[in-house]
């Protein structure tokens, strides 16, 4: 069992980064393999809109000089792909934008090959439009034929300043829960 999260912050180690892995400390707990990438600091440049990845259907992206075909595979060997966003402008970053259109677009091009995977959205939001951001990043999971799950609230912690949503109780307790509740499906499911 692996479950992978991508963070979409351009501050490494930052809130994003920190919501992520309180849901992910759940799952390593039960024995579930966890990984954290970080974004930040690398290129993530966004879609072409070429097609030739339907016209390749290799499960890659013809762009090869960046991190995205990277990230695809490690989606494809994941039962769990979680995705990370500060929100900028109402929005999530242009880094995890550009990687749902590149990823999305080669798992669309090949057959929906995400599909049935569990995914879940998690977001950092300073003040307003944290639910648009989070609306944003459920789009991926569910074009993509995948196990939206749940947690008891919106997927949101709030802090501005790096690691201020260490102070967010209600937040972390939000992403704990996540965390719980995608080992308990997992388990169900039998992943």
């Amino acid at each position: 069992m692996k479950a992978v999260a991508f963070c979409g912050s351009a501050r490494k180690n930052g809130n994003t980064a920190l919501l992520l892995n309180t849901v992910l400390e759940p799952l390593a707990e039960i024995g579930v393999e966890t990984e954290l990438v970080e974004l930040a600091g690398k290129t993530v440049p966004g879609c072409k809109a070429c097609m030739s990845c339907f016209k390749n259907k290799d499960q890659r992206c013809v762009f090869k000089k960046d991190v995205v075909n990277e990230c695809i595979e490690k989606m494809l060997a994941a039962d769990v792909i979680l995705l990370g966003s500060p929100t900028y402008f109402a929005d999530i970053s242009s880094e995890m934008k550009a990687l749902i259109d590149r990823s999305g677009m080669v798992g669309r091009a090949n057959g929906n090959m995400f599909k049935r995977k569990l995914g879940a959205g998690v977001v950092a939001r300073r003040r307003a439009g944290a639910v648009h951001a989070f609306d944003s990043l459920n789009h991926f999971f569910l074009i993509g034929e995948m196990i939206v799950v749940g947690s008891s609230y919106w997927n949101i912690g709030i802090g501005g300043g790096k690691g201020e949503v260490a102070g967010d109780e209600e937040g972390l307790a939000t992403m704990k829960t996540l965390g719980e509740n995608i080992g308990w499906l997992m388990k169900k499911i039998k992943l």
